[in-house]
């Protein structure tokens, strides 16, 4: 197998044979996914990183990775030897990736990406980038595809649908939603790329984006009828039915490239200029005119209706006696038996799949004992696996993908007797857990509003965690899903209002490398709340059942405010859990729910 720094001087070589510079390999997919199948792993083969974000940027002398705070421990470990330079996002001193290319990049040298794996906006920064330095951007080739030996196939996995008794809605009205937001917009066709937009308003899922149920698939929605760009193959002929009796015509997945250069001058395409990717925007024609607009889809979907959100607590339940069981195991197991990171998570799913409708989990699990806890998304493998044992911390960050929705569930487990210093930062995480779940608050709150409640604990000790404090679920689609979210800097397009229906993650923690970390994680419902001649209230209802480890819980750095939560939380979890126990496992839960 060729080394990381062999793989750098091929790709080299066929940018040199292009007339490229500078060369930009995204984690992404043609549909802006942040997640990708394995045929699109490509800057994980040409880095060696394999977390789940991050860009490589390579010149003709130096190549480097630019990644977020979840990722640095790991990163910094995995690009030992590769001649790979990590650069820290959002560390002073370290520049955003056009800063880096506007120094790097020298008068008349070019930048090139595979454009269907990089956004218009993105595409559109780097093209004016080089035409300032009188370059020029070359996007029309996947270079890494040429040096990749055995590159996996795209996948052919079988396309399913979502009945409406989980969906809550049909196609048809989903796609007069969104020719009602085309009509208001004055665009008479919508281009969509993003898989997870394609898929809830279609009502289809598949297997073809690891761990994510979504369907490689383009789409251009008129006032008449959608044309779908699909791999024929994956579809039965009862779904190709349905699909055609709400107007839906099928083409071969690439045709698209070449049916929108055909788009008739008249038209208005309503396009999403994040979520289009480059080379698909440049093949319109120039004469067609282009309406910039956030697919209708995003809002749609992150406000689930009251079918989708009964089915989410029937999950949530699922996952949760699930979850308890394995906490069960884990604290009369651990010691015991040889248990380690990789064969806790199969226990947990072997937990999950005896609730019924367990389809697969829902994203990678982080199953992370002692100091592998302090990798915020650290991946367990053959070669790191560690075993279990007394005296230090598991966290397991995880997710089940049930017919009834998808869960992202966090648990901090002590085995034996930890440090003081471990109990004092899991009972700060769960403060601030219980914090940002309290407030009762205005409608038109965003979570820039809440987020000073998860993180106040932290910092009133000059600590903190580096990375967002929650992020909106999808029903059996990506488990990280806009708009919504808990994060104290603004981004654009992530700081809706949040609005009855959504589901919000709560997920602080803390990471001391070489050491320990914690993280605890609920899933929130907003819900409505008082209406009054002051205006509307909305509050969060916790929807994850799952014990905080009073083994690590120092009451002494509690006030009684913070009691009271925990407590309180605990009495729900019972409540909520105990009837689908047995006796013993009931016994079991009392103890490990009793009030502090």
């Amino acid at each position: 197998m060729s080394t990381i720094p062999e793989r750098l001087e091929k790709l080299r070589a066929k940018m040199q044979e292009k007339g490229i510079d500078i060369y930009i390999i995204p984690t992404a997919d043609f549909h802006q996914s942040e997640y990708v199948g394995e045929h699109f792993k490509a800057r994980e083969y040409i880095t060696g990183f394999t977390g789940s974000a991050g860009t490589a940027v390579v010149s003709k002398t130096e190549a480097r990775l630019w990644t977020d705070g979840r990722y640095f421990i790991q990163a910094a470990k995995q690009l030992e030897g590769t001649t790979v330079e990590l650069m820290k996002m959002g560390q002073p001193g370290v520049p955003k990736i056009g800063e880096y290319l506007e120094t790097a990049l020298a008068e008349g040298e070019n930048v090139g990406f595979d454009g269907r794996v990089v956004s218009v906006t993105e595409g559109e920064e780097y093209e004016k980038i080089a035409s300032e330095k009188n370059g020029k951007v070359v996007y029309a080739y996947d270079l890494i595809d040429e040096v990749w030996e055995d590159r996996p196939i795209l996948s052919e996995e079988p396309v399913f649908e979502l009945e409406q008794k989980y969906t809550g809605e049909t196609v048809e009205s989903k796609l007069a939603r969104t020719r009602a937001a085309m009509k208001e917009a004055g665009a008479t066709a919508h281009v969509l790329t993003t898989l997870d937009d394609i898929c809830w308003t279609l009502n289809i899922r598949g297997n073809d984006v690891e761990y994510f149920p979504l369907v490689l698939t383009y789409a251009v929605i008129r006032m008449d009828k959608v044309d779908l760009f699909v791999n024929e193959k994956k579809l039965s002929d009862e779904i190709k039915a349905h699909l055609a009796a709400a107007g839906v015509i099928l083409h071969p997945y690439n045709d698209i490239y070449e049916d929108i250069k055909k788009v008739a001058a008249e038209e208005v395409l309503m396009v999403d200029p994040g979520r289009l990717n480059f080379a698909l925007y440049k093949n319109i024609p120039e004469n067609v005119k282009k309406v910039e607009e956030r697919n209708p889809a995003i809002l749609f979907k992150c406000v689930k209706n009251p079918t989708e959100v009964e089915n989410i607590r029937i999950a949530e339940i699922k996952d949760s006696v699930a979850h308890v069981r394995f906490m069960k195991w884990l604290k009369e197991n651990v010691g015991k038996e040889t248990i380690t990171e990789m064969s806790a998570s199969d226990k947990l799913d072997e937990f999950r799949a005896e609730m019924g409708g367990f389809i697969r989990p829902s994203f990678g699990p982080i199953s992370a004992f002692g100091e592998h806890s302090a990798i915020v998304h650290y991946s367990s493998s053959p070669e790191t696996d560690v075993e279990l044992h007394e005296g230090s911390f598991l966290m397991t960050d995880t997710g089940a993908g049930f017919y009834e929705g998808s869960t992202d569930i966090t648990r901090t487990y002590a085995f034996g007797e930890v440090s003081q210093i471990m109990k004092d930062h899991f009972t700060l995480v769960a403060i601030s857990n219980l914090n940002l779940a309290s407030p009762i608050f205005k409608k038109g709150c965003c979570g820039m509003n809440f987020d000073y409640l998860a993180r106040k604990p932290f910092w009133d000790r000059g600590l903190d965690f580096n990375h967002g404090t929650g992020h909106g679920v999808g029903y059996l689609l990506n488990i990280h899903e806009g708009p919504a979210g808990f994060r104290y800097t603004y981004r654009a397009g992530e700081s809706d209002a949040f609005q009855p229906g959504m589901v919000i993650t709560d997920e602080p923690g803390i990471y001391i490398e070489g050491s320990h970390g914690v993280r605890l994680e609920n899933e929130l419902l907003v819900c409505e709340g008082e209406k009054n001649e002051y205006g509307e209230f909305l509050y969060f209802e916790p929807i994850t059942y799952v014990p905080f480890d009073l083994d690590a819980i120092n009451p002494d750095i509690m006030n009684a405010e913070d009691k009271e939560r925990l407590n309180t939380y605990h009495a729900t979890v019972y409540e909520k859990v105990s009837p689908y126990l047995n006796d013993e496992e009931k016994e079991w839960l009392k103890k490990y729910t009793r009030a502090i």
